[in-house]
């Protein structure tokens, strides 16, 4: 999709600024461990030591996150919420957005709701198809309205048609228009809207039992629930034991990713699936129609329209998804490389932030400055870092080599000490990994477990090719205009 659609192509300074930013860093790298390798080294040795700390910092809220997360799985959440008055008063709104999925997953995902224990009459199901799979979705969409149709509170059925104006295809366009169709219903009822709590979901996602009940009585215990967002923990359980091993590590860093996130609030963003307030949903406008971060991008929305003043609070319960499956192991690992490519592809909040910002001159500027700083550091981050840390990062030393200075005889045990702190992260993350694996199912033999452990050994490599290329690849087609359409991960079902 390389032509200007919607949003795309108004600030092209800020579109290119990102991959300027990370092909200088690289080029410049190899020019400097050639021309003056000294320098390079000073420079290897300061950056790997701001990731140790880093490494170290980060850690440190995994820990923080996971125990949090641990207490939780212990509470019965839905006999709490019965002691707080409203309780009866909430409705969950679940939106389940589909396209060419099989009908095994879309049974799996309804099954997961119905099992909640939240009272099922509370919910308002949508399940939303695509005019582009309209016969299979249709087929599929009979069988479930017949077999769940009166196990909710209502079930209803959308289909999104194919070449709206000012569209793109994918999750964003296809979830405005199932919350059109569904306000519909709401208004009919006479909801009240601030009442309705918004679970956008992807197909795949089973929640925690007890995720509704923590939900509702979060928004019923925090302060002006209705300017807020709610992140659940995100794990690729439902077939990480078939997954392959890049996969499975990559899976991984994801959830260990978001656990850093969830206990530092004032930089945390919504991703894939998550819960909203209806009321801020219908205040925006519902979701953008023209663009392919929809989950973290509702969450801009709504920071826009309030001046700043919306947040996203984290639920400390897990919904869990399927890991990347294709074919066969290189149609998994193509997959797997598009799944992380459109993740990455959220450098096209940075111009969206730019514009916007400039509109809304009663935000703070506190507020602007730093989801402009986390954002610009977190996509240069993820691009560059594992490349100066894995690669360039040594090739100032064969050049330099015979340079008689202390900096270059002692840089490769401080860079050693350093790398050791680093691992050491690794393999604490590699063991929390481990509590996070559902049940080993009875086809797959004991000794997986010896895989599960030793397949960290693979992180750089995974850092490097399903981390750091796919985000320079995301970045450069972004300043070339060369703009992505939605590509939908691929599962089995």
């Amino acid at each position: 999709m390389n032509e200007r659609i919607g949003q795309y192509g108004k600030y092209r300074f800020w579109e290119i600024l990102p991959a300027t930013l990370i092909w200088s860093t690289l080029i410049l790298s190899v020019i400097t461990s050639f021309l003056a390798p000294t320098i390079a080294i000073i420079f290897i040795i300061v950056f790997d030591l701001y990731w140790t700390l880093r490494v170290i910092y980060f850690i440190i809220h995994i820990i923080f996150a996971y125990k949090t997360y641990r207490q939780n799985l212990k509470v019965d959440w839905m006999k709490e919420l019965k002691t707080i008055e409203g309780a009866d008063e909430i409705v969950h709104l679940v939106m389940l957005p589909t396209y060419k999925e099989g009908v095994t997953i879309l049974r799996a995902a309804l099954k997961s709701i119905v099992a909640s224990t939240y009272a099922n009459d509370k919910f308002i199901i949508v399940l939303g198809g695509e005019e582009g799979d309209e016969k299979n979705f249709t087929s599929h969409a009979k069988k479930l309205e017949k077999e769940f149709g009166d196990k909710f509170r209502k079930f209803i059925v959308t289909l999104h048609p194919r070449g709206l104006p000012g569209e793109i295809p994918g999750k964003g366009s296809n979830l405005s228009w199932m919350a059109g169709k569904v306000r519909t219903y709401i208004d009919k009822e006479k909801i009240p809207y601030d009442k309705i709590i918004v679970s956008a979901f992807d197909i795949d996602t089973s929640p925690h039992p007890q995720y509704f009940a923590l939900l509702a009585k979060t928004v019923l215990t925090e302060e002006d629930p209705l300017r807020s967002s709610y992140q659940p923990v995100v794990v690729f359980s439902n077939n990480i034991w078939k997954a392959k091993v890049p996969v499975r590590v990559e899976s991984f860093g994801t959830t260990f990713w978001l656990f850093g996130e969830l206990v530092r609030p004032e930089r945390l963003w919504t991703f894939s699936s998550h819960s909203m307030p209806w009321q801020m949903l219908v205040d925006v406008g519902y979701w953008e129609k023209d663009m392919v971060s929809e989950d973290s991008r509702i969450f801009l929305q709504g920071l826009l329209h309030y001046e700043g003043d919306y947040r996203v609070t984290p639920i400390f319960l897990p919904v869990s998804m399927d890991a990347v499956e294709g074919d066969n192991y290189l149609d998994t690992m193509k997959a797997l490389y598009k799944q992380k490519r459109r993740w990455a592809w959220g450098v096209e909040h940075l111009p969206y932030m730019i514009g916007e910002f400039r509109k809304h001159p009663k935000m703070p500027k506190r507020v602007k400055a730093q989801f402009l700083f986390n954002h610009i550091e977190g996509m240069y981050t993820w691009a560059t870092a594992p490349i100066l840390i894995f690669v360039l990062g040594y090739l100032p030393f064969f050049i330099a080599h015979d340079v008689p200075t202390a900096i270059i005889a002692n840089s490769p045990f401080t860079l050693e000490w350093m790398m050791r702190i680093a691992t050491l992260g690794i393999f604490a993350t590699g063991f929390l990994g481990l509590t996070l694996l559902p049940p080993r199912p009875g086809e797959v033999k004991p000794w997986h477990w010896i895989v599960m452990i030793f397949q960290w050994a693979l992180l750089p490599f995974t850092f490097l090719i399903f981390g750091a290329i796919p985000a320079i690849d995301a970045q450069t087609r972004l300043a070339l205009g060369k703009y992505l359409g939605f590509d939908v991960t691929k599962k089995k079902g």
